[in-house]
């Protein structure tokens, strides 16, 4: 069986590694390294849906092959659904995920509203059609870090009906149920219609 070949717009690896082990053995993904891309795509988009496409539209029109890419959020109720579409770069210029974690955590102090959500939205360029693939997952924010895996904001984010967060979780299990598992399962259902 022929495998089929994907350009995942990322070069970052924990993506990278959630996504083709959702994807299984009937694809192969390949990163922007891959491709000879090593250059920061902007995500000056008001949404998640055009930051997704944006990167994508990228790559496409750079490189001349078919791609998907992905922005993902976490929306918290309590402060208006922020950090929202400036998740990564929450903690300004300089951030990383140690300080938009604490910059979060910070603005949760005193707030017994902790309830938030996690959105991926993947876009898929084929040719010149735009596919547009979304998951989400709703939790709550932990008052501190718990666990040592996963990435971003993996630390907090407590998905509903567990008690453990998603950094407490293995691949496997967090890719059971995470927003991303969702988005990349419609997308994986789409393409194996064709």
């Amino acid at each position: 069986m022929n495998k089929k070949e994907l350009v995942f717009a990322s070069n970052n690896a924990h993506k990278l590694g959630e996504i083709q082990q959702l994807l299984g053995d009937r694809f192969v993904i390949k990163s922007l390294r891959d491709l000879g891309c090593t250059e920061d795509i902007p995500e000056n988009e008001a949404t998640l849906e055009g930051n997704a496409q944006a990167k994508a539209r990228f790559v496409h029109e750079k490189y001349g092959c078919d791609c998907f890419a992905d922005d993902t959020g976490l929306l918290v109720e309590s402060l208006d659904g922020a950090p929202g579409v400036y998740s990564a770069r929450y903690a300004g210029p300089e951030c990383n995920s140690v300080r938009n974690i604490e910059k979060l955590l910070k603005e949760l102090e005193g707030k017994s509203n902790r309830k938030a959500a996690f959105k991926t939205v993947i876009a898929l360029i084929q040719g010149e059609e735009v596919y547009f693939f979304e998951g989400s997952v709703k939790g709550s924010i932990a008052s501190a870090c718990l666990g040592n895996d996963g990435f971003g904001y993996d630390p907090v984010f407590i998905p509903e009906g567990s008690d453990l967060s998603f950094a407490e979780m293995s691949l496997s299990e967090k890719n059971k149920i995470s927003h991303r598992a969702r988005a990349v399962r419609a997308l994986v259902d789409y393409l194996n219609t064709d």
